[in-house]
Formats: C-alpha cells, structure tokens, sequence
C-alpha cells in the first residue's frame, strides 16, 4: 500500500527543469573570438585596407593633388613592368637574395657550429657576432658610408696593410657597388641568422652525435648526417626570413646609395619611393607597392607549400598525438 501511494506521488510531480548545458564548440569559438578578434579588426586596419587603396590608387595616374578623375586602368603595371629601371631592380633583388643562400646560409651555419662548442669565452663572442643586428639601418648605414667613402676607413686599411690595389670606388663604382651593399647587409644580418641556428642546435639531443662517434663517424660525418638534418626546420625559417628581407631591402641602400649610381644598385623598394614620393607619381608608385606585394605573397605560398608544410604539419602530428 505504502509503495503504491509513493508511487503515484512520485508520477504526480513536475518533471525538473532541463539543465542548460554550454557545448564546448560554442564556448571555443567565443574564446577564440574575444582572443583573435582585436587582432584581426589591427590586422584589417594597417594591413587589409592599405593594400587594398594601394590597389586602388594604382589603377589611376595621380600625383596625390586633386581628385582621382585620370584612370589608367592596368597601364602603371604595364609601365613598370616593361621599365628597364625597374626589371634591374628585380634582378638586383634576386641578385642580393641568390647571394644569401649561397654567402650568408654557409658562413653562418659554420659559425654557429664554431660557437656552439665549450669556447673560452663564448658568450662574448656570440655579442659581439650580434652586435650589428642591433644597430638601425640608419645607423648602419651612416657608419659604413663613411667608412667607404674615398680615403675612408676602409682605404686606409688596405693601403696600410699593403693592399693598395685593392681599393675601388666602393659606391661609385656600377660594377661593384651593389656587392659593396650585399657585404654591409652580411655584416649587419648575419648575427640574426646565427643567433637562430644556435637555437635550433640547443634541440640536437646530444646523445646522437655520442652515438654516431661511437660508431666510428667523424665529426664532419656527424654534422652531415645528424646535426644538419635535425637543423633542416631552422634553416628552412632562415631561407625564408632572408629571402623576403631581401625582396623588400630598401633602408641601407637608400641611406647609402640612394639606388645609384645611374640605377645600378636600385631595388623595388627605392624604385617605389623614387617615383611615388619623390616625383610625386603616387598611382605609379602604387602600382609598384602592388608589384612587390604580389611577388612576395606569391612566394611566400609556394614556400609554404613546398618547404614548411612538412614542418608544420608534423608539429601539428605530433600535438595531436
């Protein structure tokens, strides 16, 4: 009797009100939008919409008085495209990124190598290496435009040390005077490249090299076969910081040589500000900000598809797992 009763009180009640539970999808995307969203209204502002008026003043000659009423349409392209002026300075941009590879990859994964050993001193000596990086362009540049100027520092050591016909018209010279900048640019780089090297040699376990010695390798063979590919994720960042550095050089070479002499060591991006500021053909000198834009996105895809995506997509691998 007493069970019966209970159960027919028990049916008689209200059924509790469902909890409302928050899916974690949902909570996800809140958080990652309140944590993203500032960032990409920044990145929007001071990089989307720029480019997109570069795009759009490009396609008009305007001298940046008075309203755009002059369209060209794709002709400030075609213009730059088909300029003399303009095709060297791709090529001596391409020129400055070849020699990085080949100058600046080697000499600073020896050096990184060198101080990355039990060195009397060694932490002196990676300051000193880093040094230049810290230094401004502007900086930079007034420093060793003055020490290559005629009878400069430069000259002096050479003839001092016996070396006078050595000397050249280090700027002045069209033959040499972009290799001059090309030897500024390692001086003031290459510390950067190192400093990230030996970053990536502090992820070598040291147990591999103990193990290749024990098999009776060498110490060139150990670095061939163990340190270098282990390296392989940092170098590949390197060769792609160093390249689109290049591709967009313009404060040393515009500090040092405003481009000259007659053009020979110009670079799009001087190129850019020579015509769009200084002569005042800004739809011009959009169309060449486009340009350069263009060039480096393009690369920086294919980069990513061909050389870092096996890097990201095994860091991803691994988190999942």
């Amino acid at each position: 009797m007493t069970t019966t009763a209970t159960r027919v009180r028990a049916a008689a009640r209200p059924p509790a009100p469902a909890v409302r539970t928050r899916k974690p999808g949902a909570r996800k995307k809140l958080e990652l939008t309140f944590l993203l969203g500032p960032a990409l209204v920044l990145f929007a502002g001071f990089v989307l919409v720029p480019i997109g008026i570069a795009a759009f003043y490009s396609l008009y000659e305007w001298n940046g008085f008075g309203p755009l009423d002059d369209f060209v349409g794709l002709g400030n392209y075609a213009d730059a495209l088909s300029g003399s002026v303009f095709q060297g300075a791709i090529g001596h941009n391409l020129i400055i990124a070849g020699l990085s590879l080949v100058v600046q990859l080697p000499l600073s994964i020896g050096l990184a190598l060198l101080l990355n050993r039990k060195l009397r001193g060694r932490a002196v000596l990676r300051a000193l290496v880093f040094a230049p990086y810290v230094l401004s362009e502007a900086i930079t540049a007034v420093i060793w435009l003055l020490m290559l100027q005629p009878n400069g520092f430069v000259d002096r050591m050479l003839r001092g040390a016996g070396l006078g016909g050595l000397v050249q018209h280090w700027l002045a010279d069209p033959g040499i005077v972009l290799y001059t900048l090309f030897a500024v640019i390692t001086w003031k780089y290459i510390g950067f490249g190192i400093i990230l090297l030996l970053a990536g040699l502090q992820g070598v376990p040291s147990e591999l090299r103990e193990a290749a010695a024990l098999d009776g390798a060498s110490a060139w063979q150990t670095t061939r076969h163990v340190v270098l590919p282990l390296l392989g994720p940092t170098i590949r960042i390197w060769v792609f910081l160093s390249v689109i550095g290049s591709l967009q050089l313009f404060d040393l070479v515009w500090i040092m040589t405003l481009g000259g002499p007659a053009n020979s060591s110009a670079t799009m991006a001087t190129y850019l500000v020579d015509h769009g500021f200084k002569r005042y053909e800004f739809g011009f000198g959009s169309a060449v900000a486009v340009i350069l834009f263009v060039i480096c996105f393009v690369f920086a895809l294919l980069y990513q598809r061909f050389a870092l995506r096996r890097d990201t997509d095994g860091a991803l691998t691994r988190m999942v797992d």
